[in-house]
């Protein structure tokens, strides 16, 4: 099973995190920017956010992940990145979205602006369901259900197709010698661009100064070219490095040619390359891996045979820098531990048998796992009968927070929030909650928030928060005694404050 925490990028999320990952993407001059999305069809995103291509709106870096709100629930079956970085996918819709650098209109929106969060690829894709897009270093190609390429971008050296080497700043039909045919699989080097026919025909187009294209020569093309040293060859995939391109034919064999040509007799499942190295893998029929090119700075000149079981651990161990070659999926066997099974079906209205209504919004849950949890809810969920139950004392917020941690242990809210969790706990009496809200409150403690949550710890008699939070504006009293919140502190608060930490020396010169 591919396991993506070999992928250093990954290396800082937790192990049930990382057991949620269904398919990810890898990419970056450093290989420290990756998108992943869940069994939920989440999609996160962390690392160096390099020309905004986290899609997050910003262009902050992030060690935690952070959610693309846009893109969850979307069903991404395509993704391919370039090196400015830019990001584009298809999702299972047919469309189109596109985020990132932008400087050769490799988004394909009419501008040079690079994009800050997914924005849908519209232009001349409006009625067309694309189900396959590949990117060179600023360019993009899409491929549509009908067999029809598209292309858009930076064109120095003809890599859109158009026949020109004016860049392309909408999609635009590769036709040419491809008009009336039907394009099955498409890839992309740097600067060169490749598709392969439903007959098994061949063509690329673009840079071509290392024979990239297999035409024979190093002239660059400006609209595509049919491959004729594969007259009569059907080939059934093809992948492209850095300056070289890798071909499986139907029998298993692989073609390969431009930089550094190779090629060999095994019979083969699957060819692996990524236009941001020099690196190339292939799977054999049998289950073998092997690998070749420059692996980790080291020049193999013939595939060498790994302890791997599939292509994807090549790139993550060997290639530089260390991206994935194309978007991960993850086999996972749908298992999931109770605990996870749990938190999926928190707030979830298919099964669930209870809805609470909470500032006018709903939250499902089971009764059965609410009455072994909780023993407010075992209590009162034997006297009544009733679907639905309005709460009125807790904010939609806290409340919400309190039924998640019944499913999952654990809380997510900030500390000013926690404040408000905490006051429920102490309702319901729900010990270990308290202490959980208490902890929260501990990390988040600031000179701006120390009096707001010593008022709070007062107010629900959590002694030692009150003493914790009590040490905290004494020892950062100059600043705490500045904020807003001590100038609108309560005055018996305020009283018993100033004559306990006069106690402690903290108005002594």
């Amino acid at each position: 099973m591919l396991d993506v925490g070999k992928w250093p990028v990954f290396a800082l999320l937790p192990p049930e995190e990382l057991r949620l990952i269904r398919q990810a993407c890898v990419f970056g001059s450093a290989a420290n920017e990756a998108i992943y999305i869940t069994v939920n069809d989440e999609v996160f995103a962390l690392g160096t956010n390099c020309s905004g291509c986290l899609g997050l709106g910003d262009t902050q870096s992030t060690i935690e992940p952070r959610r693309i709100d846009i893109l969850c629930g979307k069903k991404i079956v395509s993704l391919s990145y370039g090196t400015g970085p830019h990001v584009v996918i298809a999702t299972a819709d047919g469309e189109v979205y596109a985020w990132g650098h932008n400087g050769y209109s490799q988004l394909g929106n009419g501008t040079t602006n690079h994009g800050l969060t997914p924005a849908l690829v519209s232009t001349n894709l409006i009625s067309k369901r694309v189900k396959e897009v590949a990117c060179g270093s600023h360019h993009t190609i899409a491929l549509t259900t009908e067999g029809e390429v598209y292309a858009w971008g930076y064109n120095n050296s003809g890599q859109v197709g158009s026949g020109s080497t004016a860049n392309q700043p909408t999609p635009r039909r590769v036709s040419s010698c491809l008009q009336n045919k039907v394009v099955v699989n498409i890839a992309c080097g740097q600067l060169c661009s490749m598709a392969v026919l439903d007959n098994g025909e061949t063509y690329g187009w673009g840079y071509n100064c290392n024979g990239q294209l297999g035409l024979g020569n190093n002239g660059n093309q400006q609209t595509p070219c049919r491959i004729a040293a594969l007259q009569g060859i059907n080939i059934v995939q093809v992948s492209c490095g850095y300056a070289h391109t890798l071909a499986l034919i139907d029998e298993g064999f692989v073609y390969s040619w431009g930089a550094n040509f190779l090629m060999f007799t095994k019979l083969l499942l699957e060819v692996a390359a990524c236009h941001t190295s020099h690196t190339s893998a292939a799977k054999t029929q049998s289950g073998q891996v092997l690998m070749w090119g420059q692996c980790r700075g080291q020049a193999v000149a013939y595939p060498h045979l790994t302890h791997f079981t599939n292509t994807d651990d090549v790139f993550a161990c060997f290639a530089t820098p260390a991206v994935t070659w194309h978007l991960l999926s993850v086999d996972g066997d749908d298992y999931l531990t109770v605990a996870q099974s749990l938190k999926r079906e928190f707030d979830s209205p298919e099964i669930s048998d209870l809805k609470f209504l909470v500032d006018g919004k709903c939250i499902h849950v089971h009764k059965a796992l609410l009455k072994i949890r909780c023993e407010h809810f075992r209590a009162l969920l034997n006297e009544t009968d009733e679907e639905t139950i309005e709460i009125h004392q807790f904010s939609y917020l806290v409340y919400r927070a309190f039924l998640e941690y019944l499913y999952t242990d654990t809380i997510n809210l900030p500390p000013e929030d926690a404040i408000g969790l905490l006051d429920l706990a102490t309702y319901y009496r729900e010990s270990r909650l308290k202490r959980l809200c208490q902890e929260t409150i501990k990390r988040g403690i600031t000179e701006e928030n120390a009096i707001t949550l010593l008022s709070a710890a007062v107010k629900y008699e959590a002694r030692d928060l009150e003493e914790f939070c009590f040490k905290f504006c004494v020892n950062h009293l100059t600043a705490v005694t500045q904020t807003q919140a001590f100038a609108d502190m309560d005055h018996d608060l305020l009283k018993n404050f100033i004559s306990k930490a006069s106690r402690y020396g903290a108005f002594k010169n």
